[in-house]
């Protein structure tokens, strides 16, 4: 093919596709006519003769464009011309030529319709273009419109008009200007005219006039109501009251600017330490940045007190012309009175929103302009509450939400309580891997409100108002508790100096006030009582908490806790919630996000998710130390719920980092995803739960499953609270998280207390046991086999070192019941095993069963207060389910799913085995067979 285009190159021959991009304008582009390619169809050439001769073509006539080929062919001629070669050598060469154009015909012929479709594709876009150059032609004119109207005649307007502005302060300050000059003629005039009183009263004037101003500008942050009296009077002599008032909003804005930086630029270069000058020259918002740690929290209340002052001087300002107003003389013109005062107070109602926002700005500089992010908790609460108290000022100085300063201290908030929290998840599985699960000793009548994170609850008041503010009007009359800030620190006193004393009040002892130790009476009670010295052994070796209410004992006297049974053992402690160091720590920190979320409330709802995630975490870890196993799900008792199985899920998948450990240790995820994550904690080396001699870590899992339980009710006992402070549209989260979270802390207890259940009996050795005896018997028999006694001695020392764990750990009623529950459940479950393993039984067998079974429960209801025992109509149905007919056995087989195949199989073979046929037996395993069975 590019041997045809280099030849077509020679002839002056083009390809389809180079006379398209010759096209200038298209219509111009030649085609062979019908009859030239008519012709050369018409000539009868095989395709491969066709092609050889193509290739027979000399490869010069291939070699480039200057190729001149008639020279070339002169040059080859002999020096002695024989005409019938010449002729023969001339149709050769024709024969290419013809081989040639055939070919580039049949091309030709080839590319046509693409080729015109190629052209229609042309003509379109020729046609787009025209249109669109139609429509940038329009648009361009549309723009020139607008810009003639709008651009140059509104915003024309808009800048005349600024300029029109600043042109009158010119004016005005060109007419003091003229007047100064005008007055030094008058005073030349006056002197020449020998009139020197005149003269000197004149310069008087000009002097009192520029006084006045500096004098002006002094009630600015110290309002004086003498000093301002007299200044406004001597305004009011020389006829400028509205200037005075023009003024007096000018300074205060200097005032707030220079106030601001002084006490910043004080604290600046007290912490640099050296008189360097380059601070004062420094921009205010770039001054800011310059406060350290240690000085942020003095500097922001110094600021905030100086603030207060020329805020308060303004208000006093505004009440001073409130009383000018109503002392005025009645008698004076309307018409020359009114529109000055009208116009003072327009002036100073619109000032007060200008001051407030100015006041905002320079504080949101002063907030922004450090990293808050490592304060310590105590420090960012003062910090809080400043702003808080400051805001409070804004809603009574022009009743301003504060919006700029919201946003600020929001942002500060976020920033720093995200860093906070992921600090104290880092800590709590800090706490969490090196817990060994003893008891925190407390007092019988500890509540969370005993700690001092808590106490901002127990003030009854608004979450808006900041805790210096309750701190304070909790000593205040109940007249003063009424009064605004402006009202109670009109005179004297400064509302930011509150929040110090305010911190002093909680610096106290938390141990002894809180009681993490026994009173003396309760030391003296337990070590008497504790010394076993006239307790009786029976009593010693019973163990069960009786005690189930839930209002704690005042006080117990020494006769009374002797007298008790032993079933009330821990009769003081009863009520002590089961708690460990870890949960102390858990519930401090709620109180802690708690506060925040009580003095900002524009992030309680991010607070109460990280509030959550605590709760989350421990749950997660109390799973995941003490109850996860692999066995549960052949256990057949349901011991995990669908609803604390899906918050188990959840709780991994959103807070769980899994790449952190295991497998996929050092692979690493979205680091956006994981930072919000945290490594899954691993129990202590210490925690030993293995060993059978203490029922394989019985005390550690009930101080760790209990103390879960009761972290969940103190959950519950600030819900209300919670809700309150939760956004309405984040109240379903907080819903959510009560009712499939908290709500399952106590389901833990089954999988937890499974573990100890299942290995305290020797449910293999029951089994073996059973296997050896014979069922197949023919005489009814009146003593119960040897694995029954076995079986109860198993419980009887369960129930003995159930006993010897009480005397460490108070084991609460709903926890021994949940243990001699499992402990049955798993007995009777294996009894109906053994029955399943049975090859051969008879009718005085089954009985046999049966008389084992009662022998069995008689005694254990002796060991136990627990009633109904837990699946005794499980065993006993299916001991009876030997005696069922064909008919009912199909009926059985379909009722009573909780069985497994092969304890149904079982009865069909042995039960029924000898007084069915073997077809009617097929039919019954099938029907087991095709039973859709749930997962066990």
């Amino acid at each position: 093919m590019q041997k045809i285009k280099s030849l077509m190159a020679r002839q002056g021959l083009k390809s389809p596709q180079e006379s398209m991009a010759d096209l200038s304008p298209v219509e111009n582009l030649r085609i062979p006519s019908k009859e030239e390619l008519r012709e050369l169809r018409e000539q009868p050439i095989d395709p491969q003769a066709e092609q050889e001769i193509i290739d027979s073509i000399e490869e010069v006539y291939f070699s480039s464009d200057s190729f001149d080929m008639v020279q070339h062919e002169l040059e080859k001629l002999p020096p002695e011309l024989n005409l019938q070669e010449l002729e023969e050598y001339r149709d050769k060469l024709k024969r290419q030529q013809a081989a040639v154009s055939k070919k580039v015909a049949d091309l030709i012929l080839e590319k046509q319709p693409a080729y015109v479709k190629e052209l229609e594709r042309v003509t379109a876009l020729q046609t787009n273009l025209q249109l669109a150059a139609v429509i940038c032609t329009n648009a361009r004119r549309q723009l020139s419109v607008a810009k003639e109207g709008f651009t140059e005649a509104s915003l024309g307007l808009l800048a005349n008009q600024r300029r029109r502005q600043l042109l009158t302060g010119l004016l005005k300050s060109l007419r003091t200007i003229k007047t100064l000059q005008r007055t030094d003629v008058r005073l030349s005039e006056m002197l020449e005219e020998e009139d020197y009183p005149g003269a000197i009263q004149l310069c008087l004037e000009c002097q009192k006039a520029e006084q006045l101003d500096v004098a002006l500008s002094k009630t600015c942050k110290h309002f004086d109501v003498l000093h301002y009296t007299k200044v406004q009077l001597a305004y009011t002599l020389l006829g400028k009251t509205q200037t005075a008032m023009d003024q007096l909003h000018m300074h205060f804005t200097q005032a707030i600017h220079n106030t601001v930086f002084q006490v910043v630029l004080g604290y600046v270069e007290l912490c640099a330490g050296n008189a360097d000058t380059k601070f004062q020259k420094m921009q205010y918002k770039d001054l800011c940045t310059h406060i350290t740690l240690d000085s942020y929290i003095p500097c922001l209340t110094d600021l905030c007190k100086a603030l207060w002052e020329v805020m308060l001087s303004y208000h006093r300002t505004m009440q001073w012309h409130e009383e000018q107003d109503k002392q005025e003389n009645t008698g004076k013109s309307l018409t020359s009175w009114w529109w000055i005062r009208s116009y003072v107070k327009k002036k100073l109602e619109h000032g007060l929103t200008r001051i407030w926002q100015d006041v905002q700005l320079k504080v949101k500089a002063y907030i922004l302009g450090t990293d808050m992010s490592n304060f310590k908790y105590d420090d960012f609460i003062v910090v809080l509450d400043v702003i808080s108290r400051l805001m409070q000022v804004g809603e009574e100085f022009c009743g301003s939400k504060s919006e700029v300063l919201q946003e600020s201290i929001k942002r500060q908030s976020i920033n720093y309580f995200k860093n906070y929290h992921r600090a104290r998840l880092e800590e709590l599985r800090m706490f969490l891997e090196n817990e060994t699960w003893e008891l925190c000793p407390v007092k019988s009548n500890f509540n969370i409100a005993q700690l001092h994170e808590f106490k901002f609850m127990g003030q009854c008041r608004s979450p808006s108002v900041s805790p210096s503010k309750q701190a304070a009007s909790s000593a205040a009359t109940p007249t003063q508790e009424e009064l605004s800030l402006f009202q109670q620190y009109v005179q004297e006193g400064n509302p930011f100096e509150m929040h110090i004393e305010h911190k002093e009040e909680e610096t106290e002892d938390v141990l002894a006030s809180n009681g993490y130790e026994s009173d003396e009476l309760e030391k003296s009670v337990y070590q008497d009582y504790d010394s076993d010295s006239d307790v009786p052994e029976e009593l010693k070796q019973d163990y069960v908490d009786e005690q189930t209410g839930d209002a704690p004992l005042k006080s117990v006297s020494r006769e009374t806790m002797r007298s008790k049974r032993k079933s009330d053992y821990n009769l003081n402690k009863t009520n002590a919630p089961i708690l460990t160091n870890t949960t102390l720590n858990v519930i401090r920190l709620v109180g802690k996000y708690m506060q925040m979320m009580n003095i900002l409330k524009p992030i309680a709802f991010d607070v109460i998710h990280c509030v959550s995630q605590l709760f989350d975490y421990y749950l997660y870890a109390v799973y995941t130390f003490f109850g996860r196993n692999d066995m549960y799900e052949s256990s057949g008792l349901g011991l995990i719920s669908s609803r604390l199985r899906t918050t188990l899920n959840r709780i991994q998948e959103s807070l769980i980092d899994m790449e952190a450990v295991g497998e996929n240790a050092g692979v690493h995820g979205p680091a956006e995803d994981r930072k919000e994550k945290v490594p899954s904690p691993h129990l202590s080396q210490m925690v030993v739960l293995t060993n059978s001699g203490t029922l394989y870590g019985l005390a550690q899992r009930v101080v760790a499953t209990e103390s879960l339980v009761f972290l969940a009710e103190q959950f519950e006992s600030l819900q209300s609270h919670l809700d309150t402070m939760m956004p309405a549209a984040k109240k379903p989260f907080l819903q959510q998280f009560y009712s499939q979270t908290v709500s399952t802390a106590s389901e833990l207890r089954k999988p937890i207390y499974w573990i100890v259940a299942a290995k305290a009996i020797d449910y293999e050795q029951m089994l073996l046991m059973m296997a050896g005896v014979k069922w197949d018997i023919r005489e009814i028999m009146s003593q119960h086999n040897v694995y029954v006694d076995v079986l109860l001695k198993e419980f009887e020392q369960f129930n003995k070192r159930l006993g010897d764990v009480s005397r460490h750990v108070r084991i609460p009623l709903p926890v021994s019941n949940v243990l001699w529950e499992h402990c049955i459940r798993l007995a009777n479950r294996t009894l109906v095993e053994g029955y399943a393993n049975v090859k051969k039984c008879s009718n005085e067998g089954r009985a046999l069963m049966q008389l084992d079974f009662q022998q069995f429960l008689m005694k254990l209801e002796k060991l136990t207060d627990l009633r109904p025992i837990p699946d005794k109509e499980f065993v006993e149905t299916y001991i009876k389910a030997y005696y069922l007919t064909e008919n009912d056995m199909e009926q059985f087989i379909k009722n009573h799913r909780e069985y497994s195949m092969k304890q149904l199989a079982n009865l069909v073979n042995v039960c029924l085995g000898s007084h069915i046929n073997k077809k009617a037996r097929q039919k019954l395993l099938a029907a087991i067979d095709d039973i859709d069975r749930p997962k066990r």
